[in-house]
């Protein structure tokens, strides 16, 4: 593996004035609301008001007329037979008896409303509108602008021909860009609806909307607005069209119930990986040839035969290794893997083992086992281990800190204010209390990563989100297809949960991780956000997707609640009053399908794996990779991005990467990358162990005095503006108010207009007239 040092120049600051030079005289969350609500007023100015529409019943074309100008924004489908038709001034409605289908249309003031209803007692899929568009704009991710003709997006759609919206898009809308003005077509959610692609002889688009025999709701609406053809009016108008419905809720807002929201203004993501209490630091390895054949080591093999995924034969072999005086850094690293795996059991004290528990270890005993909280277990399983290890290690408290607390708080002294800490399992920081409660009293956010997506019968240790102690569950709240087949869970491993049912399972599982006051602040909930919703056709349980969803929403609110910073995977936007961040949209996850990025080890674009030799970061997460040329106009060309979802969402949801895909992840692009970053407001993110952060440490720390203050700038505002500033979309620029300007160059040539200087491979930040510098090369 390349070293990460190499691209680090990428991504060095410059600064031509102080950092704090980016803060205003006000607090991230004290603005005036009066400069907000001006921002927000201005919405009301896009959405054009003056356009008439046509319609043809039998094929359901409609055709926009705005300002002497005819546009069909919804191609002809096949003809077909009509009933009821009934004509006004500004209303139209008609039937279509074969198919069940009954469409109203009427004239509001700003938009076109449009209701297609089934009568159907059954599941009942229809297609409208057909988009055939010179150019479409479309929520994917952050937000793209996508030509007709671009050969990358026509191959990637070729691959992707039916994309789920649910999953696929951030918002409900979809935009088609006329000659002469936009189409927006806005819908209520996406939750059963399919883009349907055509590639040949240029990109069309259709929505296939299925309606569920057994939802209640047989209703799909539309609101068609019309506007100029820019991304912010598109933006701005879907952003009053969710304020209108009741569907916004500013970051503000959910700081007055949550007071801890505050601490993610300006924090940099980290996901610290801390995998082991007892690390190679910790043990007095020339001691070991003479203790592999104690009684505990014999008694690890069996736990390891008896309970892990992978048995004994390894751990086996290497304490065999060690003992004719051949141990190396392999079968150290098996050792302390083995060691730590088995601390997390249940089944770990061995009357035989552990005859002369020390004092806590024995009070936990008194309590008996099978009433010990998880933490209570793990802190009783290493004082047992401590007990008869004490020739090999250290002493108990200091297991593991040099590797966890240490360098948390050298983030601290190193200028790091603000940072979101993530942890792999709750059971990280079960076993190693002293790094939570470290990163708390620093101001940090500190959390696990936590899912409620699948269930497996018999989960091992490594799958505790998808073990319950109710082992109803499996057979009794997880989903089922339409024609009765049970819904696999991730990678194929057990069945997805339907998550209304599982709800007093989630509070049973958060009060156990939290029985002994751990001082988690924090909770990320995988896939929540992320559209992965589904229809269950479960006889006993059946389940629309909105009540999927409505599920979901429901335990999101509940960790609030507990006082805990909710974030999710995604983060569209359907979640985006219930969650403060969500990671995944800005860097998505990149082409899960090709196999040279995740199974073809030997390819140079292979992503890596999710195992760790040495307990630290997994390859996944911190191997440095290219992305082929094709992706990169789907994923990160600045070209076909848009910031939509932060000129709607800003104010109310912090988003950032995909875990997979962290600032440092793509080789060649770190820098172009950080650009971005300040662009769209969008916190860094770095996977950290102790090694990774004295890598990145100078990097990290630089960057963080400069961002902090700027993003706490910036979530005063709206985004209120973007632009392209050159023919070429190579030179753009995005507006937080009135103040507050970043312009990325991305291109190889200076930019100069308006006595404003840009370098080639550089962001420029303007706050108040003062200008901070963010070179990308």
């Amino acid at each position: 593996m390349k070293k990460f040092g190499v691209y680090l120049s990428l991504a060095m600051i410059s600064l031509s004035l102080p950092a704090c030079s980016l803060a205003n005289s006000k607090e991230a969350g004290t603005v005036d609301a009066a400069v907000v609500n001006k921002e927000v007023e201005k919405n009301k100015s896009y959405a054009k008001k003056d356009f008439d529409f046509d319609v043809v019943p039998e094929t359901f074309q409609v055709a926009i007329t705005e300002n002497g100008t005819k546009e069909i924004v919804a191609q002809p489908l096949e003809a077909k037979k009509v009933t009821d038709l009934k004509k006004e001034k500004k209303q139209i409605s008609w039937t279509y008896p074969t198919e069940q289908i009954h469409v109203d249309i009427q004239k509001k003031a700003n938009h076109l409303a449009i209701a297609i209803t089934s009568s159907d007692k059954e599941d009942r899929t229809f297609n409208w509108p057909k988009l055939d568009a010179t150019n479409y704009t479309l929520p994917i991710a952050e937000g793209k602008t996508i030509p007709n003709d671009q050969k990358d997006w026509l191959a990637y759609f070729k691959q992707n021909d039916e994309l789920a919206m649910s999953e696929s898009f951030s918002m409900n809308f979809f935009t088609t860009n006329q000659q002469k003005f936009a189409t927006t077509f806005v819908m209520d959610d996406t939750f059963d609806s399919d883009l349907i692609a055509q590639t040949e002889p240029h990109l069309t688009l259709e929505n296939a909307h299925h309606f569920i025999g057994f939802n209640p709701n047989k209703t799909l609406n539309y609101r068609l607005y019309v506007t100029d053809n820019d991304p912010v009016a598109i933006a701005k108008t879907y952003q009053m069209d969710r304020m209108e419905r009741g569907e916004f809720k500013t970051l503000d807002e959910k700081a007055e119930k949550n007071p801890e929201i505050k601490k993610m203004a300006g924090a940099i993501q980290v996901y610290y990986w801390n995998n082991r209490i007892l690390n190679t630091e910790d043990i007095k390895w020339n001691k070991l040839p003479d203790k592999v054949d104690e009684p505990i080591f014999k008694w690890i093999g069996e736990l390891l035969d008896q309970y892990g995924e992978d048995g004994s034969e390894e751990y086996l072999n290497a304490l065999a290794a060690f003992k004719n005086h051949e141990g190396y850094t392999f079968e150290k690293n098996t050792i302390l893997t083995a060691i730590n795996y088995t601390l997390l059991y249940p089944q770990f004290y061995n009357d035989a083992i552990f005859k002369n528990p020390d004092k806590i270890a024995q009070q936990l005993l008194d309590k008996g086992i099978d009433s010990l909280s998880e933490q209570e277990r793990y802190t009783l399983n290493k004082h047992l281990l401590a007990g008869v290890l004490s020739d090999l290690t250290p002493e108990l408290n200091s297991w593991g800190q040099a590797s966890s607390t240490d360098v948390l708080k050298d983030m601290k002294a190193s200028g790091i204010e603000n940072a979101w800490i993530g942890l792999p399992n709750w059971a990280n920081g079960l076993m190693n209390p002293t790094m939570v409660k470290t990163a708390n009293d620093q101001g940090y956010l500190v959390g696990p990563y936590d899912s409620y997506q699948s269930i497996q019968e018999n989960a091992s240790i490594d799958w505790n989100t998808a073990s319950f102690p109710n082992k109803d569950l499996y057979e009794q709240a997880t989903v089922s297809k339409k024609n009765g087949d049970k819904v696999a869970g991730f990678l194929g491993k057990g069945r997805k949960l339907n998550p209304t049912l599982i709800f007093p399972d989630v509070k049973e599982r958060f009060t156990g991780i939290v029985k002994n006051k751990i001082p988690f602040n924090s909770w990320f909930l995988d896939t929540d956000a992320a559209g992965e919703i589904y229809n269950d056709y479960s006889k006993d349980h059946l389940t629309t997707k909105n009540e999927d969803v409505a599920g979901r929403l429901q335990r999101m609110d509940y960790f609030d609640q507990q006082g805990m910073v909710v974030g999710s995977e995604g983060g569209n936007d359907f979640a985006s009053k219930e969650m403060v961040f969500a990671h995944g949209l800005e860097t998505p996850v990149i082409m899960w399908s090709d196999p040279d990025m995740r199974e073809n080890k030997d390819s140079p674009y292979y992503v890596g794996s999710y195992a760790a030799l040495d307990g630290g970061i997994p390859s996944k997460y911190n191997k440095v990779v290219p992305i082929k040329e094709e992706y990169k106009a789907i994923y990160t060309d600045p070209v076909y991005s848009l910031p939509l979802y932060k000129l709607v969402y800003n104010r109310s949801v912090i988003t950032s990467h995909h875990w997979e895909w962290d600032s440092y992840k793509i080789k060649d692009q770190v820098g172009e990358r950080r650009m971005t970053e300040y662009l769209y407001n969008t916190p860094p993110m770095a996977h950290l162990d102790k090694a990774s952060w004295e890598e990145h440490k100078s990097d990290l720390s630089q960057n963080a005095k400069t961002w902090s203050p700027f993003q706490k700038a910036a979530l005063q505002h709206e985004m209120t503006d973007f632009s392209m500033l050159t023919a070429d979309r190579l030179v753009q620029k995005t507006q937080f108010g009135d103040k507050l300007s970043v312009i990325a160059n991305f291109s190889d040539t200076d930019y100069e207009a308006d006595g404003v200087k840009v370098a080639a491979q550089t962001a420029l930040v303007l706050n108040d007239g003062k200008e901070t510098v963010i070179k990308g090369d």
